[in-house]
């Protein structure tokens, strides 16, 4: 587990003297979380540009994410299935308090249900002759989350949406020469979802994290974050619960032109429980790719895809959009 975040760390250290110019809104990161059921209630953040909102500037996107689940998995004293679809709707502002400050407040809906993405990803699986670890051979388009050891259990049975555990941030920037950017942040998750149907843990998760970002010839940006979060006690993971845990990110983004760019993306944290089962307590590692249009001055829209290159860690497949008004103070 200590592993990761040093590779994290050195990969950035190489990426530094590359540096010439600064970033711009085309190359901020994907808006990336890990919305696997029992993952997702804990509060890890996603990337964002280590740029801070101009002075007096109010920004705003809204985040969409659709993530198909399938894993059924047994070992030792533990038994895992989880089985559906988890959607999110965000609206994430973000306000400039001063130079180099801003804030950031976001507002989350979920669902969980069964879904109508399994006949497509069954599809995919067979055209390619890709593993599907048992998928096809599930009922489709159900929801059915449950865990069992000796002494803990959950089980998620039934459709379920609410609001989610929103979050609040600060932001400030440490460094800005030469093209690179240093911000802190420090952020931390309400408890307004609710547990039952989880759409959040209803506990409060505190973050802090380090975030730097930059580019080359003024095409080619990077960017990239590290940090620490507590988790606040959820009661349905008992004992098993990890609330120490770690988060890191790096990614690259190609200026293709004035309105379009392309990014690359990874993100890994780590295991939210204490578990000899993948699902939960491997370390996650995710792989996204994706397009950005800026198809007016101030407004850009995303798409992106998710995959779970640390099998099970994550859901089998994101698909997102995010449509960014970038705000008046944005060139």
């Amino acid at each position: 587990m200590t592993q990761k975040p040093a590779l994290f760390g050195a990969l950035l250290s190489a990426l530094v003297p590359a540096i010439a110019t600064a970033a711009d809104p085309l190359q901020d990161p994907l808006h990336v979380r890990n919305i696997s059921p029992v993952t997702g209630l804990v509060g890890l953040p996603a990337q964002r540009a280590a740029t801070t909102t101009p002075s007096g500037t109010l920004q705003w996107t809204l985040h969409a994410a659709v993530a198909s689940h399938y894993v059924s998995d047994r070992a030792g004293v533990e038994q895992l299935n989880l089985d559906g679809e988890t959607q999110r709707l965000a609206l994430e502002l973000r306000y400039g308090l001063a130079e180099g400050w801003d804030v950031q407040l976001e507002l989350p809906w979920l669902r969980q249900d069964g879904g109508a993405l399994d006949g497509a990803i069954d599809g995919w699986h067979e055209f390619w002759g890709m593993p599907d670890n048992g998928r096809g051979d599930a009922p489709r388009d159900r929801i059915d989350y449950r865990y069992a050891d000796p002494d803990l259990r959950f089980a998620v049975l039934d459709s379920g949406s609410g609001i989610g555990d929103g979050s609040l941030a600060l932001q400030r920037r440490l460094y800005r020469d030469g093209g690179v950017e240093v911000a802190a942040s420090l952020g931390y998750k309400f408890g307004s979802g609710d547990v039952d149907d989880f759409s959040g843990s209803g506990e409060g998760d505190v973050y802090a994290a380090l975030r730097v970002a930059g580019s080359g010839d003024g095409a080619l940006g990077w960017y990239g974050q590290a940090g620490y979060l507590r988790a606040g006690e959820i009661a349905e993971l008992g004992p098993r619960q990890e609330r120490d845990l770690w988060f890191a990110g790096a990614g690259l983004a190609w200026r293709l032109s004035p309105s379009w760019s392309l990014l690359g993306q990874l993100d890994a944290h780590a295991a939210p429980m204490d578990s000899a089962l993948d699902a939960l307590g491997g370390d996650a590692v995710m792989l996204s790719a994706g397009a950005r249009w800026r198809f007016a001055p101030r407004w850009a829209v995303d798409v992106s895809l998710v995959e779970d290159i640390a099998v099970e860690t994550a859901p089998d497949v994101i698909f997102q959009a995010s449509l960014r008004y970038l705000g008046a103070g944005t060139p």
